[in-house]
């Protein structure tokens, strides 16, 4: 079996490293993950996750990273269940991070563009004359010419 998954967000809450009874460093938080498209005339929808780093993971993300921060998490998606509170059993979804990356930041409102943009095609080079020659074409007789 395969379980990997590879999201690129934005930190939503603030970060902060515990420690277990064990004396293991974790750090838990959500990333909110634009969606890749939209309805026009639409806000951009987000989907959030939740994330837990241990052990060094843990003390580099909050060493490193804050609220509204872009990161790379990659990891395995993991489920917990458990009991709400009035009763009802639920499922708990978090990725468990095996890295955490740094991601380019925008350096200011508008500068920064995810899509790529393909410059502009060359002018055609200027012909002497304003009319091109019509190519010289001869049709085959058949296909028995062809060599395969």
């Amino acid at each position: 079996m395969y379980n990997k998954v590879i999201m690129m967000g934005r930190i939503v809450n603030d970060l902060e490293l515990k420690t277990t009874p064990q004396g293991v460093s974790v750090c838990s938080f959500r990333i909110a993950v634009d969606r890749r498209f939209q309805n026009k005339g639409e806000e951009k929808k987000s989907d959030f996750f939740n994330v837990v780093a241990w052990r060094q993971q843990a003390e580099f993300v909050t060493k490193y990273f804050h609220k509204g921060r872009s990161i790379l998490v990659e990891g395995e998606m993991t489920t917990r269940q458990y009991t709400d509170k009035n009763g009802n059993p639920s499922t708990w979804y978090e990725i468990v991070a095996d890295r955490l990356s740094f991601t380019p930041e925008p350096k200011q409102q508008g500068a920064y563009s995810d899509t790529y943009s393909a410059p502009p095609p060359a002018a055609p080079p200027q012909q002497a004359s304003s009319q091109m020659p019509a190519p010289d074409f001869t049709a085959a007789d058949s296909d028995d010419d062809y060599p395969f």
